[in-house]
């Protein structure tokens, strides 16, 4: 098959181009920039277009399919041209249906966790020799891209996101995917560009339960009210909740009890353990023995960006988590402060995301970095400025965040020379952020920490 993807460099599009290529496909694309690592990864497989920009001689009638990213817009000439010939337009959630439509889908929805419970399902998979396909929001370790399609497997695991499909298609992207098993980790309001109001927010988990197949099966997280009204409504599925997984803390390290063991882990935190107790419910379901389970499970690292270590010493260690709504900045905070209870943080979080700089969304972080010693907030007003938001002040975010002695900064240069003049030592630093604190080298900077 001919698939031709406009806007071919974004994160989950060029992995799913590289993931047909892979496969046998015949891939060519397009998009107006790309940037590392998607522009690399492309290059390497001889993906990268020739040049940057939209071009609609590159829409012929001989095509298979286009994949229509996010990032076009309506009026794309290329996206006209295709309208124009007639050809079928997919976005790539409809893509990653269409290619799995006999399969087994599983697919892990949720405001937080989504992409924690998604890598743990993988990892234990392939670990027991499972042929699956996939689709993941960040790296994971062990997989060379973020979505794998396969011939031989019986099995699609997908991360399900709640944002938009595509500039042609408006429904939320885990509403394509009609799974066999659902997850849903937790609601808590996010999109606020696209979801106005929380009731329309909680209304999409309500639909994603609603379109699990008929006999299927919803896990959820039982501590939260949102979702246990959706599941009591299902009559056609089976839904059954979840808890935090037993577990003991030694020396630094979290355990799982299981039975008269205990596991070890490499990650710790009250929502991992959640996201755990999630992902043993879906390997129970697809036939994984807990055995294999927990022994897998300790040598599970987590995703890329998700309380991900950057550097350490035997006194300081630098975190860098993908932490941008309140409920997921208040429980990073909390996961490292209580993981070190000997040892200061310093938390740092980017405003970023369009609902994080819009001011009447920032009292929702009301009180979600009081459990650092020290807080700092960094925004950049160009940024609020491109996504053509009303300006913010630092006494705005001071006001929303409410968090004693938090310190609010538009300068990442100064932010980053404060905190390197620092001393580290019995100290962690926790870096958040959707973004990269415009540019900065982060592992350099955590290398650097590490080494004072």
């Amino acid at each position: 098959m001919r698939i031709h993807f406009i806007a071919i460099g974004g994160s989950a599009m060029h992995n799913l181009a590289l993931a047909l290529h892979h496969k046998g496909y015949l891939i060519t694309g397009s998009d107006d920039e790309i940037v590392e690592p998607s522009r690399g990864r492309l290059a390497a497989c001889g993906l990268l277009p020739e040049a940057p920009g939209w071009f609609p001689g590159k829409i012929t009638a001989d095509l298979d399919a286009i994949v229509l990213g996010m990032h076009a817009r309506g009026d794309n000439p290329e996206f006209l041209r295709a309208r124009e010939l007639g050809l079928k337009i997919f976005s790539y959630p409809e893509f990653l249906f269409e290619q799995t439509r006999e399969k087994i889908r599983v697919v892990i929805g949720g405001s937080h966790g989504k992409t924690t419970i998604t890598s743990m399902i993988m990892h234990v998979l392939r670990e027991s020799g499972m042929a699956f396909d996939y689709m993941v929001g960040a790296q994971v370790e062990g997989f060379d891209t973020m979505v794998g399609l396969r011939n031989d497997s019986r099995i699609a695991i997908f991360e399900g996101d709640e944002y938009l499909s595509s500039p042609d298609d408006r429904r939320p992207k885990f509403h394509l995917y009609h799974p066999h098993i659902g997850v849903l980790s937790g609601i808590a309001w996010d999109h606020i560009n696209v979801f106005p109001t929380f009731d329309n927010y909680v209304e999409q988990f309500r639909r994603f339960a609603e379109l699990i197949e008929p006999g299927g099966s919803l896990f959820y997280f039982g501590g939260d009210p949102h979702l246990r009204k959706i599941a009591a409504a299902q009559r056609h599925i089976t839904c059954t909740a979840y808890q935090a997984h037993p577990a003991e803390v030694r020396q630094q390290q979290t355990c799982l009890i299981y039975g008269d063991e205990r596991v070890p882990l490499k990650i710790f935190g009250e929502h991992n353990l959640q996201n755990i107790a999630a992902a043993l419910a879906v390997c129970r379901a697809l036939g994984v023995s807990d055995d294999l389970f927990y022994r897998a499970m300790r040598t599970f690292t987590g995703a890329a960006r998700r309380l991900e270590v950057l550097a350490e010493n035997s006194t300081t260690t630098v975190f860098r988590d993908f932490a941008h709504s309140p409920s997921k900045l208040e429980a990073t905070t909390r996961a490292v402060k209580s993981h070190f209870p000997g040892r200061r943080l310093i938390a740092c979080m980017e405003l970023h995301t369009f609902s994080s700089l819009k001011k009447e969304f920032l009292p929702h972080y009301r009180h979600t970095m009081d459990a650092a010693d020290e807080a700092y907030v960094y925004f950049n007003p160009h940024t609020v400025e491109h996504k053509k938001l009303e300006p913010i002040t630092p006494e705005m975010v001071s006001e929303g965040f409410a968090t004693p002695g938090l310190k609010v900064t538009t300068d990442a240069e100064a932010l980053f020379a404060e905190l390197k003049a620092k001393e580290w030592t019995g100290c962690n630093l926790l870096l958040m952020s959707s973004g990269n604190f415009d540019g900065k080298d982060l592992p350099g900077i955590a290398q650097r920490i590490a080494a004072l």
